[in-house]
């Protein structure tokens, strides 16, 4: 056997018995054995038909595994990292999409564990309509550096993600974490690493993927981390109501029900 093989099969062992929550149960390949690399197993599909989506089209649905950190009504471009730490709309969005459809909207907030399943899903019937890197640090993005690192959300790298939907806008914006910061969307391949220093829009690789009348689905793969981050979701206005039972610090899966188009 190879040394490389060895290392693979080292991490990977060392990572279960670090996380022991984490279940390869629901995973396309359920053993170990089975991933050609560490990164390979990180970023992990699920097995078809795990997460089935919500009967109702108008359902909005969560985008990852993972626990929701914050959510609730954008308030004069105010969205609430943590209890006693806010940031602004235009901060988070950094010129990448326009804000102005999102003031006044909805917004919510999921944090993924290293446990978690990596992969980020649509919450609902969508067109890609503009892609943006904004350069950033790389904080650390769990509990304890959300409740004391001030707006944290706009300073770590991202990559915010446009959509319009027949009810208004929706963005999806991937949050980059400690260490690694990868990123990756369906469109662009590997956005970061490399980390960079000036913003940037992103052009599709497949521009086929990205003409007009192209629609992406609920539940649909939008991209993958590499190393735990955050994800949030932005709505316009007035066209989403999110879920009442929903509670920062819940855990939630992909296609669980977060509120409704109207």
């Amino acid at each position: 056997m190879s040394r490389q093989y060895w290392l693979r099969r080292m991490l990977i062992h060392v990572w279960l018995r670090a996380y022991p929550q984490l279940d390869l149960s629901e995973a396309a390949f359920t053993s170990s054995r089975d991933y050609a690399s560490f990164e390979a197993f990180f970023t992990r599909e699920l097995a078809p038909g795990t997460r089935p989506m919500p009967h109702d089209p108008a359902t909005l649905a969560a985008p990852v595994d993972g626990t929701l950190g914050a959510c609730g009504h954008i308030d004069s471009q105010t969205l609430v990292q943590a209890k006693g730490q806010h940031y602004d709309l235009d901060d988070l969005l950094a010129g990448a999409v326009d804000a102005q459809p999102f003031i006044g909207g909805s917004y919510a907030t999921f944090y993924l564990a290293p446990a978690d399943y990596h992969r980020v899903h649509m919450p609902t019937d969508a067109r890609l309509m503009a892609a943006g890197y904004v350069p950033g640090r790389l904080f650390g993005v769990g509990p304890r550096f959300v409740r004391t690192v001030p707006r944290l959300f706009t300073r770590n790298e991202r990559v915010v993600l446009s959509f319009a939907t027949d009810t208004g806008a929706i963005a999806v914006i991937f949050i980059g974490a400690f260490v690694v910061g990868g990123i990756h969307t369906r469109w662009h391949g590997r956005i970061c690493p490399p980390h960079r220093w000036h913003s940037r829009a992103l052009t599709a690789s497949s521009p086929i993927e990205t003409a007009p009348d192209t629609r992406i689905a609920r539940g649909d793969y939008l991209g993958h981390f590499s190393i735990g981050s955050s994800v949030i979701v932005l709505t316009e206005g007035e066209c989403t109501a999110l879920a009442d039972d929903l509670c920062p610090g819940q855990p939630c899966r992909v296609g669980q029900p977060i509120g409704r188009l109207q």
